[in-house]
């Protein structure tokens, strides 16, 4: 397996083989995706660690919120951003151009959100992702109270934090392992 290959630079042995659920998450992957991302190779050393990283990102991201699915992604997109992470930005942006079936705007919010057509709502939700990034001991109630003069309800208010912050975690443990983007998002929506 070359460099690139693998899903990072870290050789960690499995603890054991993948669950049948995991196995099944995983050609469900691969069915939809024509793929594995990455993240769950580098994840699956521990079914454990596995499962919970699948619950979290499957409940931040498809759940039901007030936060669109797009929004999400677009979260993401900014945090990673912000944070420089190679893998995120490409797995995301990829999203962010299959969901908004835009992949002008997908490559806009993986350079400079600011630069896109965004509403005054997304842009509040971003700027506060952006903030608690950059910033998260200057949040204050000013902050929140943005959000919710746009629309935002208290339960969005804490969506958009806990995607901020997942990512941010994400991205940090994605920079300390070298977590390298699998191939086929580069192509993903292009048009």
């Amino acid at each position: 397996m070359t460099k690139q290959q693998q899903p990072t630079a870290l050789t960690i042995a499995a603890k054991t083989k993948l669950t049948p659920a995991l196995q099944a998450y995983f050609d469900k992957c691969q069915e939809k995706l024509g793929f594995v991302p990455n993240v769950l190779k580098a994840y699956a050393f521990d079914p454990v660690k596995l499962q919970a990283f699948i619950d979290m990102v499957d409940d931040l991201m498809l759940a039901d919120s007030g936060i669109s699915k797009l929004e999400r992604e677009m979260i993401a997109v900014v945090v990673s951003a912000i944070n420089h992470c190679h893998y995120c930005l490409t797995a995301h942006g990829a999203a962010v151009r299959q969901r908004s079936k835009d992949p002008v705007m997908g490559e806009l919010m993986v350079q400079n959100f600011r630069a896109a057509d965004l509403s005054e709502k997304q842009m509040a939700m971003l700027d506060f992702a952006v903030k608690l990034t950059e910033q998260p001991a200057k949040i204050v109630e000013a902050d929140r109270a943005a959000l919710r003069s746009v629309g935002f309800s208290d339960r969005d208010i804490w969506d958009i934090a806990a995607t901020a912050a997942f990512y941010n975690m994400s991205n940090r443990l994605a920079a300390a392992t070298d977590m390298r983007p699998n191939a086929e998002y580069h192509g993903m929506a292009r048009g």
